[in-house]
């Protein structure tokens, strides 16, 4: 067994893809690794540019979109790490960000899923990183913005966690799937991804039954360093670009 398996789901992302891995290959990470990539039938010449640049990268070919949690099980049974990262193809990842993880969860064994601070370009959080269950009440404040005009009471910011410390790591209900670390043996517990998601929610359905089944492990937000995201419908159209603070 390895140390660290990165899985990446891709669609259609091959310039975003490219420079994903082209980034973690930079890192030169000192412990054992490997990428793989599963594509859900592109059909903009990322296989090509896979084969052609990235050989070392184990790649599964659908033959049509399976959805985001089906491509995640795919990669899972290939997987020969102790840890799994659950990566966006939209993402550049910096030097430090995964040995600073890999080296929190080594150091935090009651700690099954880790993620990084999500900062959009006005300098706020992107609630995706950082959720609370959402109960009707916490729902109820978020959508009617009384989350916004109160984010440091917690009867009402719920449903971001607003009103913890963004500063020092703490416990959170769930992160988004954009970065997710997963310690083997919580996946496992939990059976990993639930297929009956398609794309949205199944992130959420992962990390809000992970205590349930594992006592004592936790979801944690970890702020260490920076890795860039950057989020695209079409590429001519627009593109808005996160910053993972680690």
């Amino acid at each position: 067994m390895i140390d660290l398996t990165i899985i990446i789901v891709s669609y259609n992302t091959k310039e975003f893809l490219k420079k994903c891995l082209e980034s973690v290959k930079n890192a030169a990470l000192k412990f054992n690794y490997e990428i793989i990539v599963i594509d859900n039938n592109s059909s903009d010449s990322s296989l090509e540019m896979l084969g052609k640049e990235f050989p070392d990268v184990f790649l599964i070919k659908n033959k049509k979109n399976l959805g985001f949690s089906k491509a995640n099980n795919q990669g899972i049974k290939k997987a020969r790490g102790r840890y799994l990262l659950f990566l966006n193809p939209d993402t550049i990842v910096n030097k430090d960000t995964l040995p600073t993880l890999i080296e929190f969860m080594e150091g935090n064994k009651e700690v099954g899923v880790s993620t990084c601070k999500l900062i959009m370009p006005n300098g706020k959080i992107d609630d995706a990183c950082h959720r609370g269950f959402p109960t009707p009440w916490n729902a109820f404040c978020h959508f009617l913005g009384i989350s916004k005009i109160f984010p440091k009471i917690k009867l009402f910011s719920g449903y971001s966690l607003s009103y913890l410390d963004f500063d020092e790591s703490h416990e959170i209900d769930a992160c988004a799937g954009a970065f997710m670390l997963v310690r083997r043996e919580a996946g496992e517990k939990i059976g990993w991804w639930d297929e009956d998601y398609f794309f949205y929610g199944e992130d959420l359905e992962f990390q809000t039954f992970t205590p349930c089944i594992i006592k004592g492990y936790q979801a944690e937000l970890k702020k260490f360093r920076k890795i860039f995201q950057q989020r695209i419908k079409k590429q001519e159209d627009w593109q808005r670009m996160h910053v993972l603070m680690l």
